[in-house]
């Protein structure tokens, strides 16, 4: 793999690097890693590639990776920039003839992704979004059991992702709030397209529903922000199942604390990032049921992705390890001339896509427009809204 992004002093890079390695199918061999050329090259050194390969920008990487002999040149490209270079540089890649993964959300608008998903049609090139928790057992476990029926038709979908780290002033300082609050480099969204969209595709993958319209209230809570730092968003999905998702950046004490709900007619699921190992199952008229990975019967494609005996914690790292894990199986197969895509079809390899790229920007879209309307239930649109426009300086509503 190439890298785009995620030099010295970048967080999501190293984490990033460290997930594609773990399983020893991917090997890191180029890098742009900064737009400053110098940097570029001191951080590729400081990973011990070959300074040829460390790039002063990504249409060099690309240019010159395509000049290498097929068993030496890059097979994929890895996006871990802020926002706004996400659709330039994956659109530059497949058109250059490599795979992509992407950092999420996929572009910065709605239309970028809409035509970043022609590009990915047309060039039959496989497209990857770190959408990381679809990566941990137990939620795969959780996505299990609703499939097979056994919380019965899904009634209400809670899902929640509160942190505290951008809760004053003061905590604008790093390199990573910086980008994220600048409308320029992170879009028309803050926390909803930080972490909010993480939540919505977490709700949808788990139930396997649809969000199908929604009710929002986005506010700025540090003066002089312009871009949302919490949210509420009241969720309609199909198969009349309706629910809440909640995320902040400005809830003091909390940390990346994400948690799913799932009510049907006959159970309840409840997991938390903070237990990663660990799904509850509640039942109306039984003790409930706690699930731990590695223990007892489990899916499939659940116990297919465990990585250590039970009592032995996975996390972070591994659930994004089995993003990569999944993508590398899907690049080797057209490698080997399997352009049907199978090793997707397995549950356990599954990785979030173009699909899930243009419904995650389709969120951030829907939910901004929703917070600005005085409409109650707004449909959820996967056209780009042409009249929503970055809200000035200061604005209360995001």
């Amino acid at each position: 793999m190439g890298m785009v992004g995620g030099g010295q002093g970048a967080f999501i890079g190293a984490i990033h690097r460290i997930a594609a390695q773990m399983d020893n199918e991917i090997e890191l061999v180029c890098g742009a890693f900064s737009s400053d050329a110098s940097r570029s090259l001191e951080s590729g050194k400081a990973l011990y590639l070959d300074p040829e390969r460390c790039y002063s920008s990504y249409q060099q990487m690309f240019t010159r990776e395509q000049q290498q002999p097929a068993e030496k040149r890059m097979d994929m490209v890895v996006i871990v920039t802020p926002n706004h270079l996400h659709f330039p540089v994956a659109k530059l890649a497949l058109e250059s003839g490599f795979h992509v993964m992407s950092d999420k959300p996929a572009t910065l608008t709605l239309k970028e992704a809409l035509e970043l998903e022609a590009i990915v049609k047309q060039s039959s090139l496989l497209y990857g979004l770190s959408h990381t928790y679809t990566g941990y057992p137990m939620v795969k476990e959780a996505k299990s059991r609703v499939a097979a029926g056994a919380l019965g038709k899904i009634k209400k979908v809670v899902v929640e992702y509160p942190q505290g780290w951008l809760a004053s002033k003061d905590d604008e300082q790093s390199k990573q709030a910086a980008w994220r609050l600048d409308p320029a480099r992170s879009g028309i969204s803050c926390c909803m397209g930080d972490i909010g969209v993480h939540a919505a595709n977490l709700a949808e993958y788990v139930t396997g529903l649809e969000i199908t319209a929604l009710c929002a209230s986005l506010t700025t809570n540090v003066p002089g922000r312009s871009l949302d730092d919490d949210g509420t968003v009241l969720l309609r999905f199909n198969h009349d199942a309706h629910g809440v998702l909640l995320a902040s950046q400005i809830s003091v004490g909390e940390e990346n604390n994400l948690r799913i709900r799932v009510y049907g007619e006959h159970a309840s699921l409840d997991w938390s990032q903070l237990e990663p190992n660990s799904l509850l199952m509640k039942f109306p008229n039984r003790a409930s049921q706690l699930i731990r990975s590695g223990v007892g019967e489990l899916a499939p494609a659940t116990t297919a992705i465990l990585r250590t005996p039970a009592g032995h914690p996975e996390g972070y790292l591994e659930a994004f390890a089995n993003l990569y894990r999944g993508f590398a199986s899907q690049v080797r197969a057209r490698l080997a001339g399997d352009n049907d895509n199978a090793p997707a079809q397995e549950s356990h390899l599954d990785v979030p896509g173009i699909y899930q790229a243009v419904r995650g920007m389709a969120f951030i879209e829907n939910v901004v427009a929703a917070s600005h309307s005085d409409l109650k239930w707004h449909p959820f649109s996967l056209l780009p809204n042409e009249e929503l426009a970055t809200p000035p300086q200061g604005d209360k509503h995001a």
